[in-house]
């Protein structure tokens, strides 16, 4: 009690005091009735639902005693499944490879001599025709050595026209007619591969196609070791695939494949071309070419492409997902519905697989056609578990 409640007691009248003293305590013991009653309560309410479950227990486990005796008992413990009717059907085993593209005709142009380039006739990205000049070399000392050639030969003419008139009528040697025969034909032999060298100066395109790429300038010394550009023709091109020796058997000529673009997402079927005659020590793979027709020039070479091979085909197999087999220590297998006594149980069925593709597997053997394979609430049954078809 603070001195304010103090202060406020001296205030009281000295009757009224003896009164309030009197009525405090009992409004104490009220109060500590009421907090006893009610905990009373709640103690005998707890108990009483302690009561009640056990005797709910008993009841239950009584009930159950005599449904069991009397046969009446109603337990549903079959597992719901989903199942599909084994049906054959046709299978496909595909294999995956990356092939390269390579224009039919790519061809890196040089000169046939040595020379400073006085001119360049073409541009990239020009359309050029066989022997199309695309480019000229210095020839000058060349055409100095044949007008040269061409004043001996001149001469050499005339003295071997001479000596031959002077042998047709007998006059003179065998052997002075032989040199000037000799002579003029060894200059004009001459003169002949000085033109050649002429020509050679001259740079021409090996084949139809297009300038995809010029290497020098000009004012450069070319030479036939020096590339000067690059002509290409696409309008034909070659696909070349490595494939693993395992199917070395399996892949012949003429077998079509689908080829698929994935930067142009195009894919177009064309057959293979041939196969190479040897293996690859190196990564144990055999070669696949593949020719197409590209009139829109839409294939480039260096694009990357996949090859879709079929390697087996199967008419009449039992296939199913590959999901849905399992494996234990006996062997794979999968589960499928069969009737006992009239009654739906799941059954493990021990199969034999082969190949795969695409998520499903081709069986060998232990499904028959007509059965009825568990494709959902296989994940939940074991052998003999009953089950419901849905």
């Amino acid at each position: 009690m603070n001195i304010y409640q103090l202060n406020d007691l001296k205030l009281i009248q000295p009757g009224k005091m003896k009164k309030l003293l009197l009525i405090l305590p009992l409004v104490v013991l009220m109060a500590c009735s009421a907090t006893t009653t009610e905990e009373g309560d709640r103690k005998a309410k707890e108990q009483l639902l302690q009561d009640y479950r056990q005797q709910a227990t008993e009841l239950k486990q009584k009930i159950a005693q005599l449904e069991k005796e009397l046969g009446t008992e109603k337990v549903d413990k079959t597992i719901p499944v989903k199942v599909d009717t084994v049906v054959p059907k046709r299978f496909t085993h595909t294999i995956e490879v990356t092939g390269n593209v390579e224009a039919d005709e790519d061809v890196t142009v040089a000169p046939e001599t040595a020379g400073n380039i006085i001119s360049i006739d073409v541009t990239e990205g020009q359309h050029v025709r066989k022997g199309t000049v695309m480019g000229r070399l210095n020839t000058e000392a060349i055409q100095r050595n044949i007008e040269d050639l061409q004043i001996q030969l001149e001469l050499a003419k005339t003295v071997f026209e001479r000596q031959q008139k002077l042998w047709d009528q007998h006059i003179g040697s065998e052997i002075e007619y032989l040199q000037a025969k000799s002579n003029k034909e060894s200059l004009e032999r001459k003169l002949e591969g000085l033109q050649a060298q002429l020509d050679m100066a001259i740079i021409k395109s090996p084949v139809d196609g297009v300038v995809d790429r010029i290497y020098q300038k000009q004012g450069e010394i070319a030479g036939p070791a020096i590339p000067f550009a690059k002509v290409v023709n696409i309008s034909n091109v070659r696909i070349y695939a490595d494939v693993s020796e395992a199917y070395l058997t399996s892949i012949h000529a003429g077998q079509e494949v689908d080829i698929n673009f994935p930067a142009l997402k195009k894919t177009v079927t064309a057959p293979i071309f041939r196969k190479s005659s040897t293996i690859n020590p190196d990564n144990r793979t055999f070669q696949v070419r593949v020719n197409l027709n590209n009139p829109d020039k839409e294939i480039r070479p260096n694009l990357v492409s996949l090859l879709h091979i079929t390697d087996y085909k199967a008419n009449d197999a039992i296939v199913v997902p590959s999901i849905l087999i399992k494996n234990d220590f006996n062997g794979k297998y999968v589960f499928v519905a069969a009737q006992n006594s009239g009654k739906w149980k799941a059954s493990k069925r021990y199969v034999e697989t082969g190949r795969n593709n695409n998520n499903y597997t081709m069986l060998s053997n232990g499904l028959k056609s007509g059965e009825k394979l568990i494709v959902e609430g296989y994940e939940q049954v074991v052998d003999g578990s009953p089950i419901a078809i849905h």
